[in-house]
């Protein structure tokens, strides 16, 4: 019987496989906010049932069957995040934690359903694809981390880090949302970078700025001189 918990670890094993990461214990553990003693046990049910095995220097990779049921669970996901922003129209960055909920109730017949009404190949309301996607694929697209941008430019938001609630509330209150420009006026000396979004000037950290992706706007240079 595949639970909650099994998808929830095999989806969080794929989407860190897809991002580049190397999947070990400890990685799960940050990921699903677990314990350590947490992870050990599941992942001695995961290799039980065949989903997972563990190889060289203790690194975590799906099985075939593992694999199947994590592309399922994102696929589900995805689909009910859009269901909720286009269908419901619940704000954007709501979505992704009403999707972690429903994803595991939805069944073929409702997956069916909502493919069909909705189309498979769009983003999500984040900006995000259907499967998850590695920063060099995303730079062979023509993206860059927002952390990369040069100061004195207007940027379009392509895509934003669903995974961390508090940081999309954020954003959001600063008008930073997928879709939307953002003018980098200022890079400054200690690694913070001072943005202008829909809602005025916010300064953000590195750590934020390296959870959006950015294409250059077709605007280029932000009008008037450069803050100093």
């Amino acid at each position: 019987m595949v639970t909650i918990s099994k998808e929830d670890y095999l989806k969080a094993i794929y989407e860190a496989e897809c991002e580049g990461e190397r999947v070990i214990s400890a990685t799960l553990a940050h990921w699903l906010k677990v314990s350590a003693p947490a992870v050990t046990m599941a992942l001695r049910r995961l290799k039980r049932d065949g989903l997972v095995t563990i190889q060289a220097k203790r690194r975590i990779a799906l099985t075939a069957a593992g694999k199947r049921i994590a592309q399922r669970t994102v696929n589900r996901h995805h689909l009910i995040e859009r269901m909720l922003h286009e269908v419901f129209g619940m704000e954007w960055y709501k979505v992704h934690e009403e999707a972690e909920r429903l994803e595991h109730a939805v069944s073929d017949d409702f997956e069916a359903k909502l493919a069909e009404k909705l189309g498979r190949d769009a983003s999500c309301p984040h900006g995000n694809g259907r499967q998850p996607e590695s920063a060099s694929a995303r730079r062979k697209r023509g993206l860059l981390l927002l952390s990369e941008a040069q100061a004195n430019k207007i940027y379009r938001v392509q895509s934003i880090y669903e995974r961390e609630q508090d940081l999309l509330e954020f954003l959001e209150k600063q008008g930073i949302r997928p879709n939307g420009d953002v003018t980098v006026l200022k890079k400054n000396y200690d690694d913070t970078f001072t943005l202008k979004g829909a809602r005025g000037r916010v300064t953000v950290g590195k750590p934020v700025a390296e959870r959006i992706w950015v294409t250059a706007h077709a605007r280029g240079l932000a009008r008037g001189a450069q803050i100093r």
